[in-house]
């Protein structure tokens, strides 16, 4: 079975960092294509950054520039490194593991708050 543990979430002023972890139990890790997505109150979950297992990251728009998404196969662990924080950058953020079946795991959430 996969589990998804989120971490790193926080408050943090406009223009500083974050950097959330999301550490994965279970065999899928390597070769799964992993993705961080995000939920404001009122509104869909977006994704936010995706990397395939061979290691081809993308992203939103909204955050390209300002996002890092990468990942360790040897730690089971995905990052997202959030640069230049803005205020709508607010919300619930989501480990998400997609194996080929497709199948879709999820992390619990970490929130995110950016102050203005």
């Amino acid at each position: 079975q996969v589990q998804l543990v989120e971490s790193g979430g926080g408050l943090v002023q406009a223009g500083g960092s974050l950097r959330l972890s999301c550490a994965a139990s279970g065999s899928f890790f390597s070769i799964s294509t992993m993705g961080w997505y995000r939920q404001a109150p009122g509104n869909q979950r977006e994704l936010v950054a995706g990397i395939t297992s061979g290691g081809s990251p993308n992203y939103a728009d909204s955050v390209k520039g300002r996002f890092t998404i990468s990942r360790d196969n040897a730690k089971k662990t995905v990052y997202l490194q959030m640069n230049s924080l803005k205020p709508e950058d607010t919300a619930v953020y989501y480990c998400n593991l997609r194996i080929p079946l497709p199948y879709d795991y999820w992390g619990q959430g970490t929130q995110v708050t950016v102050s203005s």
